[in-house]
């Protein structure tokens, strides 16, 4: 009877070590994920403050964005994208690319509609401006007309609040006829992160057009890492207090039963 006992005491040792064990494995891999992610986040990510209310109803001022690192060379139709042009400001600027090198952008089609190489685009981002063009019921996707053929190497740039952006339009008259070129391009904003976390939805209506549409960047798959990683920690740390307690109210109610 004595043996019997002793062995099952050294079962339940030995099932404390493994679960010892593997709480402390647990917790490796969690703190690995939790860094890793934050860490993989900060190189590929930064985070900005939209200062204008030109990008709105996508972005509001004082909003906190979280831009993609990326070369000019990455940038897509369709992208929102961060830049800096000292001959539109000395500070970063958030406007959405509508038109790249080759393109010929043209506001506006019959129905009010921005036009690139001869394709009205559908855009539900946009804050239409509120003066209609004649035969335009809704609103036109801009006041002031134009067509411009976006030099190689450049990009044609929009707020989505049409009405009050200064944009590539405010600058027709300049060399290039308000473009931009790629590399003043920072990053690509992937993501709203305050007041409240959502991603930013590539719009389909470029889909078609060559070059088609840019992917998300790894942000989600970071967000993944950090979530999973902190819930390992967690759960690991938690495990020898739980062990704990549940073994003494194992061993009341023996006690109880004797």
């Amino acid at each position: 009877m004595g043996g019997t006992r002793a062995i099952r005491a050294g079962d339940g040792d030995g099932r404390g070590a493994l679960g010892s064990t593997l709480s402390g494995i647990a917790v490796a891999i969690g703190f690995v994920l939790f860094l890793g992610g934050f860490v993989w986040g900060a190189v590929v990510y930064q985070p900005y403050t939209v200062p204008t209310d030109s990008m709105v109803p996508t972005v509001k001022p004082g909003d906190r964005v979280l831009a993609q690192r990326i070369g000019g060379g990455e940038v897509r139709r369709g992208d929102v994208v961060v830049f800096k042009d000292e001959q539109w400001s000395d500070s970063p600027m958030v406007k959405r690319v509508v038109g790249v090198g080759g393109d010929t952008v043209k506001c506006c089609g019959a129905g009010g509609r921005l036009v690139v190489n001869g394709k009205e685009l559908d855009e539900p981002y946009i804050e239409v401006e509120k003066l209609d063009l004649e035969g335009a019921p809704g609103g036109s996707a801009s006041g002031t007309p134009f067509e411009v053929t976006v030099p190689e190497g450049n990009l044609f740039l929009l707020g989505d609040r049409r009405g009050a952006s200064l944009d590539s339009r405010a600058h027709l008259q300049e060399a290039g006829q308000g473009t931009v070129a790629r590399s003043a391009v920072k990053a690509r904003v992937d993501a709203l992160a305050w007041p409240a976390m959502s991603m930013l939805e590539r719009p389909t209506t470029y889909a078609a057009l060559p070059g088609g549409t840019s992917t998300a960047g790894p942000l989600l798959l970071q967000v993944t890492a950090v979530v999973a990683g902190a819930a390992l920690v967690v759960l690991g740390a938690a495990y020898g207090p739980v062990v704990r307690v549940l073994g003494r109210g194992r061993r009341r109610e023996r006690a109880d039963v004797r």
